[in-house]
């Protein structure tokens, strides 16, 4: 009989520590989410290249947001644009431009004191262009364009393989001074480059890109 006592103490002890263990879990789980829903003082606001995986995207935003967080003097969050990124779906760049742009309102509107830097890789710098009012994009159907009234709260725009870039188009001259392109040697996607590969080589313009951001906020 003793020993049936004591497995069961046993028992009970180890059923009480697990329930601690969930609740510590639980509540440490609540506390990140509730930071992360915070009003950081910058937001990170990425758009994906076609077909890009990854949370921010693997070959840009997911290592610059890292660099970010480490540059920046102050605190941030990071959105990853909700669309499509591919290019067999019409109304990719569309919905590209009205995430990124209902994103930004929404959060100004909640976090009056937030800026934002824009980030675009490929297709995804396309979305950005969108946003930002480039023209050729611009006249596409179903381009949303980020009110005039927002444009202070833009800190910084970073382009990285960015197709308008090939055939000579640029951010308007409202952003142009906080903007910086970054094209890859060889890349045939935003220079007269033949290196399709070169498309994805950008680990070189991390660091400076977010040094670049940084001095700008």
């Amino acid at each position: 009989m003793a020993i049936r006592r004591v497995d069961r103490y046993e028992k009970w002890r180890l059923v009480r520590a697990f329930a601690v263990v969930v609740l510590v879990a639980g509540a440490a789980s609540l506390g990140a989410n509730a930071w992360a829903n915070e009003c950081a003082a910058v937001d990170v606001v990425v758009a994906r290249g076609t077909g890009e995986p990854g949370w921010l995207g693997n070959v840009i935003g997911d290592s610059l947001y890292g660099a970010l967080t480490e540059a920046l003097p102050v605190d941030s969050t990071a959105y990853a644009v909700n669309y499509p990124a591919n290019l067999l779906v019409p109304s990719s760049l569309a919905d590209g431009t009205r995430d990124m742009t209902n994103h930004i309102i929404g959060q100004a509107a909640r976090c009056p004191d937030q800026r934002f830097i824009l980030v675009g890789y490929s297709q995804g710098a396309a979305v950005t262009h969108g946003v930002l009012g480039t023209g050729i994009v611009t006249i596409l159907p179903g381009i949303h364009t980020l009110p005039v009234y927002l444009e202070s709260k833009v800190a910084a725009v970073l382009l990285f393989g960015d197709p308008l870039r090939l055939i000579g188009w640029n951010v308007p001259g409202l952003y142009a001074w906080r903007t910086a392109n970054y094209c890859a040697g060889g890349d045939p996607i935003c220079g007269a480059g033949i290196d399709p590969g070169a498309h994805t080589n950008y680990g070189w313009a991390i660091w400076p890109a977010a040094w670049y951001a940084a001095d700008r906020v």
